[in-house]
């Protein structure tokens, strides 16, 4: 199917990966219910692809490209978690879960979580980690596609974790209370980080796809950035803060998701 690609390895790998996504998301889901918290799986959705990529790379053949996919998701899912640790610490329920959860009783609620919750995202990151698990299967060399992919995964990155960084600096300056952030990054695109969560994922996948069975795992980017863009992410934020005062205007001069020179986005 292709040089240096082996189906059985391939097999073991997706295996492999399943049972850690699920396994990972099956400890979140007790600590969750010994906290009393659903939103921790969200420190975990970063961390989960640390460890498929772990899992595939020592399942796999071990190549410089399966390493390479592996250090790249570890940095920014490493990043990510401790992000999302910090910016929950001494908070209460996510409202997105929250309501989620006011849909069914109490007593129900534990067992509604585990599917709708823990359950779709173990599936979710597993779909979305089949960059990482097709190229464990893989043992060819590294070329300029694997760099151009580095290339977009940086610039994803740098969106994500400068525009975290800005949005904090804003929020921690009691003077921006009530405003809405449009400075730096946030001039160009109404939401840096989602955006360049998607970017990772694309150089993620650009990486896996220098070994042509890699190719075929294009969906998983595409999903991932549906979900960024228009389903669980930036809209379903937006549908919130158009509410506040600033944000329809903001709306109109900047651009909802991909980044363009302030004044010219247009929501859409």
């Amino acid at each position: 199917m292709g040089e240096g690609f082996s189906g059985g390895t391939l097999v073991a790998v997706v295996v492999a990966s399943a049972v850690t996504s699920a396994v990972a998301m099956g400890v979140t889901a007790l600590v969750a219910r010994r906290v009393g918290k659903v939103a921790v799986v969200d420190i975990t959705w970063g961390l989960v692809f640390v460890a498929i990529g772990w899992v595939a790379y020592a399942v796999g053949q071990h190549s410089g490209r399966s390493l390479l996919l592996a250090v790249l998701v570890t940095l920014w899912g490493g990043r990510l978690a401790w992000h999302i640790r910090g910016r929950a610490l001494g908070q209460g329920e996510d409202p997105r879960y929250e309501k989620l959860l006011s849909e069914k009783p109490e007593e129900e609620r534990f067992r509604y979580a585990l599917v709708r919750v823990f359950g779709t995202q173990g599936v979710a990151a597993w779909f979305v980690s089949l960059p990482l698990q097709v190229a464990a299967a893989t043992d060819t060399a590294l070329g300029w596609v694997a760099a151009l992919g580095v290339l977009v995964w940086l610039v994803g990155v740098t969106f994500e974790a400068v525009g975290d960084a800005q949005l904090k600096a804003f929020k921690a300056d009691p003077a921006n209370k009530g405003k809405v952030m449009d400075r730096g990054l946030w001039a160009w695109t109404r939401h840096p980080n989602y955006f360049g969560d998607s970017a990772v994922w694309w150089g993620l996948w650009v990486v896996a796809a220098g070994a042509w069975p890699g190719v075929l795992t294009v969906l998983s980017p595409v999903v991932m950035t549906y979900f960024l863009a228009f389903a669980t992410g930036a809209r379903l934020l937006e549908s919130e803060m158009a509410k506040r005062p600033g944000y329809p205007e903001y709306q109109e001069r900047t651009s909802m998701f991909f980044p363009l020179p302030p004044e010219q986005g247009r929501s859409s």
